[in-house]
């Protein structure tokens, strides 16, 4: 008996930890989603598993989500962001849930044990211990927030939107406090992080209607990484006006760079382009030129991690070559990003911090060793586009043309908060 309930909760953690899918032509679930209220938790697709398995991994606290950023489970800057959000919930719930058994033991404040419940009424949602003490109870819940929100903005620090996120979170508690006990504060930032989920969405769909208009039927469209579904909340930025330009009777024929070295574009970008029937094409990433060359692409979108006051834009490693080559060639090189993704208080590029990632990835790609032991390796996650290689800059609120610094700020300032790190 003992056994067998052994075996059923090592099924049941199994369960917790990813949830598999058959890969279909169409109806994959969600980038990431929310389960349940308040105490639920984070459901998101593992991206590492595709395109040979569509797998979903379950996040439930904030340690768990801090892996899946920083490993690129979840990844695209207005994802990360969006995960984020729900991230400063998840850190909530698991101290809250952390305390509450502590209580139950009779190991809380002064050792006094929890009152007990009677039946039928519902269980405690303070995201702490009860106290006698409601002020001791609310320096606890925003001592936990600062601790949670640093925490995660040490995952990954080129995405600005990660940053956007959790500032814009703690912001919504800090102008609760003392409004409300800490339990309501915690239900109203998990409706603030839906909020930051379904205005991405919106972001996404009004960025691919602003976009689409720049494209022409018959034209092929070279983009880099994956600027997708996948790494957004719904539809993408530089897919996004693909599939708006599709959706709105306009042929085109995607040419995908593979993305080295982790090949996003082969793994996630061709993935979502065949999920919706759309023509494509993978090259390696040094094909690019010839391919403009023979005439195979009328234009250039990708997507953007970070987007300083001047336009300069740090993206996928690889974007810089793509903008000099298209603007060797002639072919208009186009941003798509939302609003949340400039960084007003950046004056320049210079100023964005590049990640620099893991030697393994360039030497033991996937698994393989591919470079002999003992090599010097130089891996920068992004790089950046200076902006006047930037035709255009597609965001939710319109099309940015010329991209200077007083067209950015006519556009994207108003009612932005600077971005600012989380300490």
């Amino acid at each position: 008996m003992k056994k067998r309930k052994a075996e059923s909760r090592k099924r049941k953690a199994a369960s917790d930890l990813d949830v598999r899918f058959p890969l279909s032509a169409f109806g994959f679930p969600p980038t990431l989603r929310w389960i349940g209220g308040v105490d639920g938790h984070l459901r998101l697709i593992d991206q590492t598993r595709l395109p040979v398995e569509l797998v979903e991994i379950e996040c439930r606290d904030a340690q768990t989500l801090w892996e899946a950023i920083k490993t690129l489970r979840v990844r695209g800057a207005p994802a990360i962001g969006v995960a984020a959000a729900y991230g400063v919930c998840l850190g909530l719930v698991a101290k809250r849930k952390a305390e509450s058994r502590k209580w139950g033991r009779g190991e809380g404040e002064k050792g006094r044990r929890a009152e007990p419940q009677t039946p039928g009424s519902p269980s405690p949602r303070l995201p702490f211990s009860p106290s006698a003490n409601a002020t001791i109870d609310e320096d606890r819940f925003f001592a936990r927030l600062d601790e949670v929100t640093a925490y995660l903005a040490t995952s990954r620090p080129t995405a600005v939107n990660l940053f956007w996120a959790l500032h814009r979170m703690k912001q919504k508690a800090a102008g609760l406090r003392g409004a409300m006990p800490p339990a309501q504060i915690a239900a109203e930032l998990l409706a603030e992080a839906r909020r930051i989920h379904e205005e991405d969405r919106e972001m996404c769909r009004a960025i691919g209607r602003h976009g689409a208009t720049l494209l022409s039927d018959g034209q092929g469209v070279l983009t880099h990484c994956n600027a997708g579904g996948l790494a957004t909340s719904d539809y993408g930025t530089a897919l996004a006006v693909v599939f708006s330009a599709v959706e709105s009777g306009k042929r085109l024929q995607v040419v995908v760079d593979e993305t080295r070295p982790l090949l996003q574009g082969a793994r996630l970008t061709t993935w979502e382009l065949q999920q919706r029937g759309i023509p494509a094409t993978l090259i390696c990433d040094s094909m690019a030129a010839q391919v403009m060359r023979e005439g195979r692409v009328q234009a250039v979108i990708t997507g953007a991690d970070r987007i300083a006051a001047n336009g300069d834009t740090a993206n996928k490693i690889g974007t810089y070559s793509l903008a000099v080559l298209a603007a060797a060639h002639n072919i208009p090189f186009y941003i798509a990003a939302p609003s949340s993704t400039f960084d007003l208080s950046l004056p320049s590029g210079d100023a964005i911090p590049i990640e620099k990632r893991d030697p393994r990835e360039i030497t033991h790609g996937f698994g393989r060793q591919t470079a002999p032991d003992g090599i010097n390796v130089y891996n920068p996650a992004f790089d950046v586009t200076p902006a006047k290689l930037i035709t255009a800059i597609i965001c939710e609120r319109g099309i940015i043309r010329p991209v200077t610094r007083e067209t950015i700020i006519e556009k994207v300032s108003t009612g932005q908060r600077p971005v600012i790190p989380v300490s």
